[in-house]
């Protein structure tokens, strides 16, 4: 006992020291940004409502947890949202396919600051984006159909990223190289990887600038599996007058990797992709009246992808896409005294100009309607509707609702119906090869949807419990007779799902700052889902993706802060998919932290775990990080 006791306060010593020679409160900022969350503002292009207000099923991962988590990329970032199923081909964000609560990657819509990135040519480099975790504000994890919110291609669900705003003029650098220690095949070296980047920021009395660029490289985990990618990032927010503003936002990123086994596997062992991806947004938010609220916007996104089936032939051809989508929107904002309408119009055309998918074109224009009321005290109703008007498929309408009810202090319980729409992609209607091959007969896939649940929030614990249900008819999945046969998409069946969700997420800090721990953060969060499929297509023995979601998923994340210039976080990943083994991945962080700089160590699967997340591709076992962060 006597020697216990010693170790305590001889510990105890050690972090009063430290606390000592800080220059910053950890425990103090970790405060504020508890305080923060619950009324972080959502996103949404129109109607826009706090976090704690929302009337869906909604889950954010604040700057704290992106600062804590183990994670490599945007990707893994996701991975520790119950719901989101992330199936990466390759490591360093090199590609991954990001899908919600049982649905297929390209029914689910990802966005940047509310500026749809969605893939027309394949949907598989929807998270080919220019930005790095370092510039990421939040992101909005928006679980349900949402063509009401954000129109096609929200079928299961959104992501919105939100980069982060800048409050000071500053610089900031982040380089880190890692390692699994294992010997590469054939030269005998080791397999490691190395990023840097940095940003800039400038704050003036009437705009603010960010400028991010970064670079990272990698020889990979196993045979042919090296990358490299660097990206360009820029933000600019200029005021106007008293009251309105110009956003302007443009990216690059440049990604070239191994892609053994990412689409034809065991024959593409020596295949290679890179995509280059360019994006740019301009908007003008401007008060027309008091009540009465503008915002026209309009974006580009250039995307080129180079696939070559087998780099070591002499002579071979990449199959080459080069896809063109501009997108412009106008919506409104206004205010009145029987409630908030949103109002809003789109208008897309996409071009893609390919060596296998032929020279493609088509549009789509629609009209958001939507209207926020309280017709009682403790009582919130969303209602509207998505019309839209697509040159090959013609006219379609997805209406939704959201209804909440404060049944007492912080307890809330809510329940929304949603419709939405999936577009095939260029690929599935006009792909020729050897492997697989497209069906221009498909029609677009349509779904509904049902959730009731109930909520808790308050200034530390946020917790959600919710059930849902949903059906997708004329689902489209890549399926053949034979082993022997080539894939090809077809409307194959109507997918119903119902599944369970829990999640919470509980934070403490110590305003005193006395002891060892000074503050902590739990959360956890659960799915189930029962997938039921009735096929439309008899003779159908093989099915890519209608059977392979997840059933179970069980993630927990601890994040401590001791002697306040050290944190600690432990994260853990149980999946259960429905044509595959049950795993668990476990990952750490440690890090020290100064006012201006900071020495962090991962270390990814611990346990050193053999799993897929995408076709036969096994995943890299344990791998260790060690990087160095400045900021001033």
């Amino acid at each position: 006992m006597l020697f216990k006791n010693s170790a305590y306060f001889m510990g105890l010593m050690a972090c009063s020291l430290t606390i000592n020679a800080q220059t910053t409160t950890t425990s103090r900022s970790q405060a504020d940004t508890t305080r923060k969350l619950n009324e972080v503002m959502v996103q949404e292009n129109r109607l826009q409502l706090p976090f704690s207000k929302q009337n869906r099923n909604i889950w954010i991962i604040d700057r704290e947890k992106i600062q804590s988590l183990p994670a490599r990329s945007i990707s893994e970032l996701l991975s520790y949202v119950s719901g989101v199923d992330v199936r990466q081909r390759g490591p360093g964000g090199s590609q991954a396919d990001i899908s919600i609560d049982g649905g297929t990657f390209d029914e689910t819509l990802v966005l940047l600051n509310g500026v749809k990135v969605s893939d027309p040519q394949t949907g598989h480099n929807m998270m080919n984006l220019p930005i790095s975790m370092d510039d990421i504000d939040h992101i909005e994890v928006l679980r349900g159909s949402a063509s009401r919110v954000y129109g096609i291609n929200a079928l299961t669900g959104a992501i919105n990223i939100v980069t982060r705003k800048v409050q000071k003029t500053g610089i900031s650098a982040n380089v880190f190289a890692g390692s699994s220690f294992k010997q590469q095949e054939g030269d005998g070296g080791i397999y490691l990887n190395s990023g840097q980047y940095a940003s800039g920021t400038l704050a003036l009395k009437t705009s603010s600038h960010m400028l991010s660029i970064g670079q990272e490289t990698g020889n990979g985990y196993r045979y042919n599996t090296a990358f490299n990618n660097q990206k360009l990032y820029y933000q600019g927010k200029i005021q106007v007058g008293k009251s309105d503003q110009l956003d302007i936002m443009t990216g690059y990123i440049y990604n070239k990797f191994g892609a053994n086994g990412f689409y034809a596997a065991p024959g593409d062992k020596n295949s290679e992709e890179t995509v280059k991806t360019a994006l740019a947004s301009l908007a003008y938010t401007t008060k027309i009246t008091e009540n009465w609220t503008m915002i026209p916007r309009i974006s580009y996104r250039n995307n080129v992808d180079d696939y070559l089936y087998n780099k070591q032939k002499e002579g071979s051809k990449p199959n080459h896409h080069a896809t063109n989508v501009l997108n412009a929107e106008l919506n409104n904002t206004i205010q009145t005294s029987i409630g908030t309408f949103g109002l809003g119009l789109e208008a897309r055309t996409e071009y893609i100009k390919s060596s296998s998918l032929g020279k493609r074109n088509r549009s789509n224009s629609g009209f958001f309607g939507e209207y926020k009321f309280e017709p009682f005290k403790k009582l919130s109703v969303n209602v509207g509707a998505y019309t839209n008007y697509n040159t090959d498929y013609g006219w379609q309408a997805f209406p939704g609702l959201d209804i909440g009810y404060d049944i007492y202090s912080n307890w809330r319980i809510y329940g929304n119906l949603g419709t939405g729409q999936r577009l095939p992609t260029y690929t599935d209607l006009y792909y020729t090869g050897q492997a697989n091959i497209g069906n221009d007969q498909l029609v677009p896939e349509k779904s509904k949807y049902a959730e009731a649940g109930i909520k808790f929030n308050n200034a530390h614990f946020s917790g959600n419990a919710s059930y849902f249900t949903r059906r997708i008819d004329q689902f489209i999945d890549w399926v053949k007779t034979n082993i022997d046969d080539p894939y090809q998409p077809q409307n194959y069946s109507r997918v119903s799902t119902n599944g369970l969700t829990l999640s919470g997420d509980y934070r403490w800090a110590n305003p005193s700052a006395t002891g060892i721990i000074n503050a902590f953060r739990l959360g956890a969060s659960y799915t189930y889902l029962d997938p039921e499929i009735k096929t439309t297509i008899p003779n159908v023995n093989y099915s890519r993706y209608a059977l392979r979601s997840l059933k179970n998923q069980l993630s927990g994340t601890l994040n401590t802060t001791f002697c306040k210039v050290m944190n600690l976080t432990l994260a853990a990943r149980y999946q259960d998919r429905i044509t595959y083994k049950d795993y668990t991945v476990v990952d750490a962080k440690i890090a020290y932290k100064q006012a201006h700089y900071s020495i962090y160590a991962d270390a990814a699967n611990i346990f050193n775990t053999q799993f897929i997340e995408a076709e036969a591709i096994p995943m890299p076992g344990t791998w260790y990080t060690l990087g160095f962060k400045l900021n001033y």
